[in-house]
């Protein structure tokens, strides 16, 4: 889990469970005031759960059982109470938002499902402001948008390689837990590579993974501002952006092309596939550039680790913004 996203869960948790303890408290004080005797009923209540406790260290069996008797017979007079002036019988059990943890996240040490649903709704915020596209999905992905005539050059119909595309990216996305296989995106402008690699961010978001969406020039900023630790307005924000690239279960570079290309680029650009490659962390990159100009661009050893151990997917087809004007599909 992206620790960051799982701060901002916990944060908003601790918020929750102290609305829900000042309306705890609130209640009491209400009940108290109308039924004097249910607070003499709760500190004789409280009085025996201490008791009893002491009777059970010391061996006190038949004590204990007097004591538990006593507490229930109290509780039972509390509930009739409260009913008879008009609340329900548990109105004073806590006004917990989620009773499972009383609000605190976890349960016996393991996240409770409550802080799990907060982190799920940090992260696809996060991921929604990172993406800045829209609400892509594998569902409005139109295949329809690829001609079906084959390519006179490679003999296949564009249609035909991006239903293999989709169905790899799809699988990909579906099954990434499993998965041991990064992947790079390469083809034309306009051919769909963003809008895939964000239907993958979603999916794997959603499944609970930590994922890091961006763009490969503001990727070098960061790597560049975290090496050199160099002032800036934002240079927290950088080391902690170069941080999360190293750490997070899946990363995704955005359109990796000439911008920002320097020695030092080069050299942060494969120490970070490196070194996610060998922890396991799976990547994917985007790329308009060809295999050609890449390996004009970029060093044998990184060409090495993308042509070696990527999966290469060539994107295909007409650039779909315009067929989308041209059709009328904004």
């Amino acid at each position: 889990m992206d620790g960051r996203l799982l701060a901002r869960a916990r944060e908003e948790k601790e918020n929750i469970r102290r609305r829900a303890v000042q309306t705890d408290r609130l209640r009491h004080e209400e009940v108290y005031a109308r039924v004097p005797e249910i607070r003499q009923l709760d500190r004789r209540i409280a009085a025996l759960v201490g008791q009893a406790a002491a009777a059970a260290m010391s061996g006190g069996d038949a004590a204990m059982d007097g004591f538990r008797r006593e507490s229930l017979e109290l509780q039972a007079r509390r509930a009739e109470l409260l009913v008879e002036h008009g609340w329900p019988m548990e109105y004073l059990d806590g006004a917990w938002d989620c009773p499972k943890c009383r609000d605190t996240g976890y349960v016996q040490g393991r996240m409770c499902s409550c802080l799990k649903k907060l982190y799920d709704q940090a992260q696809a915020q996060d991921l929604s402001a990172l993406l800045k596209l829209g609400s892509e999905s594998f569902g409005t992905f139109d295949l329809g948008l690829y001609d079906e005539r084959p390519d006179p050059v490679s003999g296949v119909a564009p249609r035909t390689q991006m239903e293999t595309v989709f169905g790899i990216c799809y699988d990909y996305a579906l099954h990434f837990g499993k998965s041991r296989m990064d992947l790079l995106f390469r083809g034309g402008t306009g051919l769909g590579k963003t809008f895939l690699a964000a239907c993958i961010a979603r999916e794997v978001a959603r499944q609970g993974y930590s994922v890091v969406y961006e763009t490969a020039v503001d990727a070098a900023r960061a790597m560049e501002a975290d090496h050199f630790r160099r002032e800036s307005a934002d240079i927290a924000g950088a080391v902690e952006l170069a941080r999360r690239m190293r750490q997070c279960d899946l990363l995704i570079l955005d359109d990796l092309g000439t911008e920002m290309v320097t020695d030092f680029t080069r050299s942060a650009l494969y120490d970070l596939v490196n070194r996610r490659l060998t922890g396991q962390k799976r990547t994917i990159i985007t790329t308009n550039l060809s295999a050609a100009q890449m390996a004009k661009l970029y060093t044998p050893q990184l060409m090495s680790r993308l042509e070696g151990d990527y999966q290469v997917l060539a994107f295909v087809g007409s650039d779909i913004r315009i067929l989308k004007k041209e059709r009328g599909l904004d």
